[in-house]
């Protein structure tokens, strides 16, 4: 017996039936807790469904909003650049020693306006000295003209030789190219002693002053005496993709003024008004893009050269349309729909067809009317046939109003607590 025990042929077997029946209990438990863990989630899936469609679920607390009609426009985004119309570095035409500033940084010129003017002194000495030389040369003339009138009466006698009268001739000939170049002497004088009084070509804003008083300048410098910049009326280049392209040319070859409205770099200040003046003869390849310009009064100054901006270009207005703030839009299943909202203190799934956007409204083409209601707040947990109250937009911004709210409706249906 006691060898019998001991037998590993006999021992064998015995462990391995008892490993086999362990093995079959542990993989009975496992799918158990498998079968326990759906049925649980299946449960909890479906809980919210039952709550958001059954007739006895507390109702869901909602902002709605009217449909109604207006204008929309059709608009196109882009980003742009302030760009200046006119930009002038002020340069000095001749040389001399800077002699008045008549400017203080940041001032505002009108054209004309004195800028700056360059010791004036070497260029009245030169108009003088050509002056003279004028003087004297048509002094010779006169007498040269003299003598060739005489020698003409005396050739007409044979007094004087033709050889004479020719020479005379000749001599009055000289001295009057001679007069004509001391007057061109005179006028490039007096038209460098205007360059010493500088003034401004265009209106506009100084900038920073490059040169200071006292210091000798020449025509050839190239940081000049000071930057104007014209500021009104200013310009913003943008871009829009070639596909826009047809469309905005055919609005401008109909004569259509485009208004263009100018943004900050986050898009939600208002920053000018203005209007699309032209657009570039060419696509740049590299992008796809052209070019745009348009122009802003700017009488404010909200705009300055090399700013980026945003431009929203007004291309067309669709009047008097069905309209609906883009808060109520919802996209799943049915595609694009809407809750809308129904005279039982319901909601029902209603497919809409959109237009174009504008801001935050939107064109309804169709599957709404005028005066219809639609969820704008509060759509998360709805479903077709849900029971909602309605509630205002203040109580939506107030946490304890959409509280309050939530409570009053609940006690209206009669989900209030128990005494």
């Amino acid at each position: 017996m006691d060898q019998q025990l001991k037998d590993p042929s006999i021992v064998a077997p015995e462990q391995t039936r008892r490993s086999s029946r362990i093995g079959v209990i542990l993989t009975t438990l496992v799918v158990l807790s498998l079968l326990a863990g759906i049925v649980w989630w299946t449960r909890q899936q479906g809980a919210p469904q039952q709550a958001g469609g059954g007739r006895n679920a507390a109702p869901m607390s909602i902002v709605p909003a009217t449909i109604g009609k207006g204008d929309i426009g059709v608009t196109l985004n882009a980003l742009g650049t302030v760009t200046s119309l006119a930009t002038v570095t002020i340069k000095s035409q001749i040389s001399g020693y800077l002699q008045r500033i008549d400017f203080k940084e940041g001032d505002e010129v009108k054209k004309g306006d004195l800028i700056a003017q360059i010791d004036p002194r070497p260029y009245e000495a030169t108009l003088a000295q050509a002056r003279g030389q004028l003087a004297r040369d048509e002094a010779q003339l006169k007498g040269a003209q003299v003598d060739l009138a005489r020698y003409q009466n005396l050739a007409k006698q044979n007094a004087v030789p033709h050889q004479t009268l020719d020479t005379q001739i000749a001599l009055v000939a000289q001295n009057q190219g001679t007069v004509e170049a001391d007057r061109a002497s005179v006028q490039s004088a007096e038209v460098n002693l205007t360059y010493c009084r500088i003034v401004s070509p265009i209106n506009g804003r100084v900038g920073l002053r490059q040169v200071d008083l006292g210091n000798y300048v020449t025509a050839g410098d190239s940081t000049g005496l000071v930057v104007i910049t014209q500021l009104e009326p200013i310009s913003v280049l943008f871009t829009l993709p070639e596909d826009n392209l047809q469309a905005v040319a055919k609005r401008l070859r109909e004569g259509a003024v485009l208004s263009a409205t100018a943004y900050d770099r986050s898009g939600a200040n208002k920053l000018a008004e203005g209007s699309l003046q032209t657009f570039d003869s060419q696509i740049d390849p590299t992008t796809g893009t052209i070019k745009l310009r348009a122009q802003f009064e700017n009488d404010k100054r909200t705009l300055y050269p090399n700013q980026f901006v945003n431009i929203r270009l007004l291309l067309d207005t669709h009047k008097d349309v069905m309209t609906m703030p883009m808060a109520g839009v919802q996209r799943g299943v049915p595609g694009t729909f809407v809750y809308l909202v129904n005279a039982d203190s319901t909601v029902s799934v209603r497919p809409v067809k959109l237009g174009v956007t504008d801001g935050d409204r939107v064109e309804v083409m169709s599957g709404l009317e005028v005066g219809d209601r639609i969820v704008i707040d509060g759509a998360d947990k709805l479903r077709e046939g849900t029971k909602v109250i309605v509630r205002s937009a203040a109580d939506a911004a107030s946490p304890a109003g959409a509280a309050k709210g939530a409570a009053s409706g609940a006690a209206k249906h009669g989900d209030g607590p128990k005494q």
